[in-house]
């Protein structure tokens, strides 16, 4: 007979003494995909990808940012920022517009933007709902924590380059 190993299951010691099966790369990507689809779902009921809100979120609460400011914030490396910003300019959502010097810019949202946003923020609101409801609060503040803890821990290992997206 087979030991129980289900979250639910597992004691403390269990928990400790677990050897992790399988390759975890494959698993959060598994997540990963699940998740992912679920946000894109909803989001795509108002004309966005999941990173274009992500996006217009980060340029509404910290803009008028420089690129490469906004980039890091994101964790992103700035080709990625530069390919994600382009539709959302010519949806006329965001503007570069010149910086302090001439060699600088800078994201602005316009109201368009914020008009855009809005709309988008009650379809991911319908999202997370969902998913809360799926998982259970519980469990959704603990993969939050579990999350942190580990990308704290995972920032400490060499080599580890902060600029790459999937």
């Amino acid at each position: 007979m087979q030991a129980e190993t289900s979250p639910q299951r597992l004691g403390a010691s269990a928990a400790t003494t677990a050897v992790p099966q399988g390759c975890t790369n494959f698993k959060l990507r598994q997540l990963m995909r699940r998740v992912a689809n679920h946000y894109d779902v909803e989001m795509a009921r108002c004309g966005l990808k999941t990173t274009q809100y992500s996006l217009l979120s980060h340029v509404l609460k910290l803009g008028p940012i420089r690129p490469g400011d906004l980039a890091a914030e994101m964790k992103m490396d700035a080709s990625t920022l530069t390919r994600n910003l382009r539709p959302l300019v010519d949806a006329g959502w965001v503007t570069l517009e010149a910086g302090t010097d001439a060699r600088s810019r800078l994201v602005h949202i316009t109201d368009a933007g914020r008009d855009k946003r809005a709309e988008a923020q009650r379809h991911w609101k319908a999202a997370q709902l969902a998913l809360n409801d799926a998982l259970g609060a519980e469990r959704v503040v603990a993969l939050h924590a579990l999350v942190d803890d580990s990308l704290q821990l995972l920032a400490a290992l060499p080599n580890q380059e902060t600029g790459h997206d999937d």
